[in-house]
């Protein structure tokens, strides 16, 4: 049996267990093991298996676990103090990560290499791939999974989720653009390439409108692959009224372009979408 096979039986026991001492050194250990290779990137709260996002929801049950068990207590940073349960990832250079102060990243999350790291907040389970930027006070909640080379503007925030466990977290796939303010919660996907205009706020429940044909599409919680989406409304009859709610409009398409910096500056002057 491979040392995750072994972990994740562990982790559900103690999880379903009523009366069991989870500060036992032995159940300790499982906690911290899994949030360690959470840290190193070794495991993901939630993968893509045969195109498909599944959440290992064992994986949470250890966050939760471990939010369960530890104490609170000063946390260091230079001349900074904090205090809480969680501690703060440590950085020397070997990472390969640039990280401008004040960004703060939890342990239990990763930053791979290449990533920039602005005055930012990323949370425990949350996986930030190569190559991407987390702008000033963009904030990616915990699970979050952001793919490489991906552009979070200034303010964005990416929710988080740890309950119910097999929920789903917001995942924006490699080579997006997320533009400044926008809010992307309750597990949305943003398909690869998409370009996310500023403002633009996507739920669960929001009406995502393809408005480049004759009829409108709708999607909901799923941006697909490489649209370009700014923000809109779409009339509802309440009560009181007729009203506009906020919805997310797709106007076009990203090129297919190898080169993926030419394809995003085309996309942003074309549709002349703010970001």
């Amino acid at each position: 049996m491979s040392e995750h096979a072994q972990l994740q039986n562990k982790i559900t026991e103690l999880f379903s267990t009523d009366g069991v001492d989870l500060n036992a050194p032995e159940n300790q250990e499982a906690i911290h093991s899994v949030i360690n290779l959470l840290d190193k990137g070794e495991l993901r709260v939630c993968e893509k298996v045969n195109n498909e996002w599944q959440v290992n929801s064992w994986v949470k049950q250890a966050i939760l676990l471990f939010f369960r068990t530890a104490k609170l207590g000063p946390v260091k940073c230079e001349d900074l103090s904090f205090y809480d349960k969680v501690p703060l990832k440590q950085w020397d250079g070997s990472e390969g990560v640039r990280v401008v102060p004040h960004a703060l990243a939890r342990k239990g999350s990763f930053i791979a290499k290449g990533t920039i790291l602005m005055p930012s907040y990323v949370n425990i389970g949350a996986f930030v791939d190569s190559g991407s930027m987390v702008d000033t006070w963009a904030t990616v909640g915990s699970c979050a999974q952001v793919g490489k080379n991906v552009h979070l503007s200034g303010g964005v925030g990416l929710g988080g989720v740890l309950e119910p466990l097999q929920a789903t977290p917001v995942i924006v796939e490699d080579n997006c653009f997320i533009g400044s303010r926008c809010i992307i919660v309750e597990g949305a996907i943003i398909e690869e390439g998409a370009v996310i205009g500023a403002g633009v706020t996507i739920t669960a429940s929001t009406k995502i409108i393809d408005v480049t044909e004759s009829k409108p599409t709708i999607y909901k919680g799923r941006v697909p692959k490489n649209s370009v989406v700014i923000p809109g409304t779409i009339n509802k009859n309440f009560a009181a009224g007729e009203f506009g709610v906020p919805a997310a409009l797709i106007i076009g398409k990203r090129s297919e372009s190898t080169d993926k910096k030419t394809s995003l500056n085309s996309a942003l002057r074309e549709f002349e979408v703010s970001v």
